[in-house]
């Protein structure tokens, strides 16, 4: 086997294998557990950065392993797996850095970094998967490895939070099952990811059936998506530890859905037969619901992350909303804030972590000052709250902006609607927590503490990073090498089929 054909294999395998070992590590080898996190994160971001290179420039990765008849496990690198995978590895090392100083003391850590990184590596799979049959396997290896992360604290709180959690994902993986067993039927084939689709010499004589499949297919995958009205589960969640929940909602599980529908719009049906058949225009409906029941329910939530949750909820729905509206420059704002979202997101929920750890800060009523105790948190926070409610030059401003230029350039007006409606509710729900923290004057248990203080570097270093990260993408989009510059070079060669 050649060394293209390995890498995406190797790419996968640096987060399995040392996820597999990290069980056996004792619960006191913490030096051992760190470096094999950390070894493995750097040796995943050196093989991906290799075939970043290599696809740019119209180069092929592929691993194919025989599976089952008719259907090999596939592993392609194409522009689009990048993007996911880049993400999702610079901000696994991010998080790795943040979960061992978060988890320092505790127990099961052997348990908990090894489900993480079992974790990644389905993600990884998720993104490289080449078709069909292989992005299910790893999907529903998601819902496994992520299961243990949502009840690790083992309280009855978690364990009813991941019932819930495994009802409406497994759920979700059975309906999402049904659509790739349709779609095979019809085909026969395993469905390979194509730019532009392989779908149409099939529409003539299965309309009726293909929308169906649509149906099941994106059905399924709006459970992970967080799509009303299969959300609830996201905000239940939230009872995990902060880098579980950076985890969910940056870096794996809503993303994964999101990056299947996109998958399924444009490389399994392709963007034209998609919107042929009638599929994507009330698929940006039920983004543009979701996008705005979110954000009503973030502005009446008194626990911080119960309002990132359901921010969350809000902002996933932006990516399908992007890919569901058919133009280029909406496409292009769909899948560029696959990572502006990412970026933001964790940084805010490692804010809310920091918080939590050094002073007992759970309420958005307990933040009244808290920019004077811990001013470098608040001050991520703060970039981070900025962007997602879109303001230059943070990277969130950018995704808007090629949503409402791309909705008008499609004819979809209404879509401006709901943008400036959903930056109105941002703005109300993140602007009285920025102006609290650094204006307001601290009431109750804080009243009497006004000494500087901030969390342990381990904690600090990649709350910064990923603050500085969501202003750098912004400021320098109109770059070749920024996550926009990417997503103009997928959606122009999906567009071009």
């Amino acid at each position: 086997m050649s060394i293209d054909a390995t890498l995406p294999l190797l790419v996968l395998a640096s987060s399995l294998v040392p996820g597999a070992a990290i069980f056996f590590v004792p619960e006191d080898r913490h030096g051992t557990r760190t470096a094999l996190n950390i070894a493995a994160a750097c040796v995943k971001l050196a093989f991906i950065a290799i075939m970043i290179r290599g696809v740019y420039a119209g180069h092929l990765y592929e691993t194919r392993l025989p599976f089952m008849r008719g259907a090999d496990l596939l592993l392609r690198a194409d522009s689009f797996s990048l993007l996911f995978v880049s993400l999702s590895a610079i901000l696994w090392l991010a998080t790795t850095v943040y979960a061992v100083g978060y988890l320092e003391g505790s127990p099961h850590r052997s348990r908990f970094f090894g489900f993480f990184s079992l974790c990644v590596a389905s993600t990884m799979g998720i993104a490289l998967a080449g078709n069909l049959i292989t992005f299910f396997v790893f999907y529903e290896m998601l819902t496994l490895s992520t299961y243990p992360l949502v009840i690790h604290r083992g309280t009855p709180e978690a364990l009813r939070a991941g019932d819930v959690y495994l009802r409406y994902t497994v759920g979700g993986g059975a309906v999402l099952l049904g659509g790739v067993a349709l779609l095979y039927a019809l085909a026969g084939t395993s469905l390979e990811f194509t730019e532009g689709g392989s779908l149409a010499p099939l529409v003539a004589d299965h309309r009726r059936a293909l929308v169906v499949a649509f149906v099941l297919l994106v059905g399924g995958l709006s459970v992970k998506a967080a799509l009303v009205p299969v959300h609830a589960w996201l905000p239940t969640a939230m009872v995990a530890p902060a880098p579980v929940s950076a985890l969910l909602h940056a870096v794996a599980v809503v993303k994964a859905g999101a990056f299947g529908i996109t998958r399924v719009i444009f490389d399994v049906y392709g963007v034209r037969v998609a919107h042929d058949l009638g599929v994507t225009e009330p698929l940006a409906v039920l983004a543009a619901v979701t996008i705005l029941y979110g954000s009503v329910q973030a502005l009446a939530q008194t626990d911080l992350k119960r309002r990132l949750a359901y921010s969350t909820v809000s902002q996933i729905a932006y990516i399908v909303l992007g890919v569901a509206v058919f133009g280029t420059l909406s496409t292009i704002g769909g899948i560029v804030h696959i990572v502006h979202q990412g970026i933001m997101k964790i940084t805010l929920f490692f804010c809310a972590g920091n918080l939590a750890a050094e002073l007992g800060i759970h309420e958005v009523r307990e933040l009244r000052g808290v920019g004077r105790r811990m001013p470098l948190t608040m001050g991520a926070f703060t970039i981070a709250a900025l962007g997602m409610i879109g303001v230059p030059p943070v990277a969130g401003w950018v995704t808007k902006w090629y949503l409402g230029v791309g909705a008008v350039e499609a004819g979809e007006r209404w879509v401006l609607g709901v943008l400036a409606a959903s930056t109105l509710l941002n703005a109300a729900y993140f602007l009285p927590l920025v102006y609290d923290a650094w204006f307001a004057k601290p009431e109750g248990r804080f009243a009497e503490q006004t000494r500087t203080v901030e969390i342990r570097l381990t904690l600090l270093l990649p709350t910064l990073a990923t603050a500085a990260i969501s202003l750098v993408v912004g400021v320098f989009a109109g770059t070749v090498v920024s996550p926009l510059g990417w997503a103009k070079l997928i959606a122009t060669r999906e567009f071009k089929q």
